[in-house]
């Protein structure tokens, strides 16, 4: 579903921000992207999804080059960012319309998943109002919403569960086992080392832009935790050995 090979990304030509990254996420995954602030998480994020270019390396999406055919990877996927920016000036409603007309949902199709996912994390009443009303965790909300409404094959989540309480938490980490369950894919970073090791059914971890360690959770945390792993392999700046 989502193919990195030897991904590298390097800042005005001196920081190198990603170096040789490679990793595979497969249908049915909920892939966890683990790291220090400034180990390369978003940069990688946001080569996946299309918003940085990079030097080397190559990025597939559902069997498609996000280089060479980014139309038709941007079709298959959604991403949402850790402070997602929202046009303030439209209601809730208009927005979610907005994404729809972008993504060609017909309009029976996006009343009722609108419907839907707005009843579900409880924000139906206040589509009406406009989104500069709207508080953090409100937005976010909006912005799952509005991802899910083409019914992407790839969902691309950065600290995803930033500003939610913890009932709009559980409804979104059911959400996701659900659309894992489907046969789509999953790949988000997080902080919150606890929502990986019960959630994630395969982990990276990138220390300094070098990916440490990546595998499946079980046998990356064997009988340890994942913070206890974390630290050995990032928690002192390693970058040198990769854990399989």
């Amino acid at each position: 579903m989502l193919e990195i090979r030897n991904l590298t990304k390097i800042y005005g030509g001196a920081k190198t921000a990603v170096e040789r990254l490679s990793l595979n996420v497969k249908a049915g995954d909920i892939y966890g992207f683990i790291g220090h602030n400034g180990a390369g998480k978003t940069t990688t994020i946001k080569c996946i999804v299309g918003i940085c270019d990079f030097e080397q390396g190559e990025i597939w999406v559902d069997g498609k080059n996000v280089k060479k055919d980014s139309p038709a990877c941007k079709k298959v996927m959604a991403y949402i960012p850790d402070n997602p920016e929202l046009y303030e000036y439209l209601t809730g409603i208009q927005y979610l319309n907005f994404v729809a007309d972008i993504y060609q949902v017909s309009g029976k199709e996006r009343e009722l998943r609108i419907k839907r996912e707005a009843d579900d994390f409880g924000l139906y009443q206040a589509l009406g109002d406009l989104i500069s009303t709207y508080s953090h965790g409100m937005k976010q909300k909006l912005a799952i919403i509005g991802a899910l409404i083409h019914e992407p094959r790839l969902l691309i989540l950065d600290e995803p569960f930033v500003g939610l309480d913890p009932e709009a938490s559980l409804i979104l980490k059911n959400k996701m086992h659900t659309f894992c369950e489907r046969g789509n894919a999953i790949y988000f970073s997080t902080h919150v080392l606890e929502v990986a090791e019960k959630l994630c059914n395969r982990i990276a971890v990138i220390s300094e832009g070098h990916l440490v360690a990546e595998g499946e959770v079980a046998e990356l945390t064997g009988d340890k935790s994942l913070e206890e792993v974390f630290m050995e392999v990032a928690g002192h700046g390693k970058t040198d050995q990769t854990a399989h």
